[in-house]
């Protein structure tokens, strides 16, 4: 395999009970192998891509002085502006080549939530830019619960077990820009080789390349999907919640050929992340005699936590 697999989630959403099952059969085969696939008919329409695109190369474009009054202490991170070589990857002490910022979840009044999560941060210069990162958000959000429908149903769960969870629950959208480069890198690449820490991720803009996946037998694999389609891939939280069954696969952003270096390259992942209190302990499903318990029980929330601190945004 060298290039991740495809599938289509208009399949998942067809009348036909046997192109569903296709869909359940191919993504979660895929999760098993290598944890990553490129998925098209998602929710997001070519305009909005596009009008979030301008939104956030507008943003970026912005003097450094009016983007750092966007970066609020004390919240490791969660909402607004994170500045230049600020995160790393866990275990690296070279901070990445890349700015970004961060749209967090404004959850509907009946959420009943066990905690409050921070305001999004207004940006006052650009007038559409956080009307068109929520509708994104929410887009996305919607594409992400169909796909751990899929899941569920593969794994011999309820089909709507995830959906409490990851409706109203901590997700992230993250527009990230790496600037071109203009000096040979002292051990830094644009995202160092990690695996991500939430449920699934759903990422916009890896069309350009770049991106880098792991495959079983330790090769780096490009993942390059056609430009209409997201790179969805497993993270932390589920792999661990699946006791191993669905892998999440290391990955990274290779800095590009030299004759690239002049080029930015901006890429918009949706970290989804289930509330707080959802408890990750291994799925009775996922364990046998071949796979025992692999993991001790946690929640989301603490799991969370430990991980922000081992990457850098909070601060122990």
């Amino acid at each position: 395999m060298n290039n991740i697999p495809s599938v289509d989630l208009a399949d998942f959403l067809a009348d036909d009970p046997s192109r569903k099952q296709k869909f359940v059969n191919e993504i979660g085969k895929a999760y098993e192998d290598i944890g990553f696939v490129a998925l098209k008919n998602h929710f997001l329409s070519d305009q909005l891509v596009d009008n979030l695109y301008n939104e956030v190369k507008a943003f970026f474009a912005l003097p450094l002085e009016t983007k750092e009054k966007y970066e609020i202490e004390g919240l490791g991170g969660q909402r607004g502006y994170t500045s230049f070589g600020k995160e790393h990857a866990k275990g690296k002490k070279e901070g990445d080549l890349k700015e970004f910022w961060h749209f967090g979840q404004e959850a509907s009044a009946d959420a009943n939530l066990t905690e409050e999560y921070p305001p999004n941060v207004s940006v006052n210069e650009l007038k559409d830019f956080n009307a068109t990162g929520m509708e994104a958000y929410r887009m996305l959000e919607k594409t992400g619960i169909y796909v751990l429908r899929a899941l569920s149903l593969y794994i011999g769960l309820d089909e709507h077990y995830f959906d409490h969870w990851a409706s109203n629950g901590n997700s992230i959208l993250r527009p990230i820009h790496y600037p071109p480069i203009k000096e040979e890198p002292k051990g830094a690449v644009r995202a160092g080789a990690h695996g991500d820490i939430n449920l699934i991720t759903l990422l916009m803009g890896a069309s350009t390349g770049g991106l880098q996946v792991q495959r079983k037998d330790g090769e780096w694999i490009d993942a390059i999907p056609q430009e209409d389609e997201l790179v969805i891939n497993v993270g932390d939280m589920l792999e661990r919640h699946t006791n191993n069954k669905l892998r999440s696969t290391i990955h990274k952003v290779i800095n590009p050929p030299k004759e690239q270096w002049g080029q930015p390259r901006y890429s918009i992942p949706f970290f989804m992340h289930p509330r707080s209190d959802m408890k990750l302990n291994c799925l009775e499903e996922c364990i046998s005699e071949e796979n025992p318990k692999q993991y001790d029980d946690i929640t989301a929330g603490d799991f969370l936590h430990q991980r922000l601190v081992e990457i850098g945004l909070i601060k122990k």
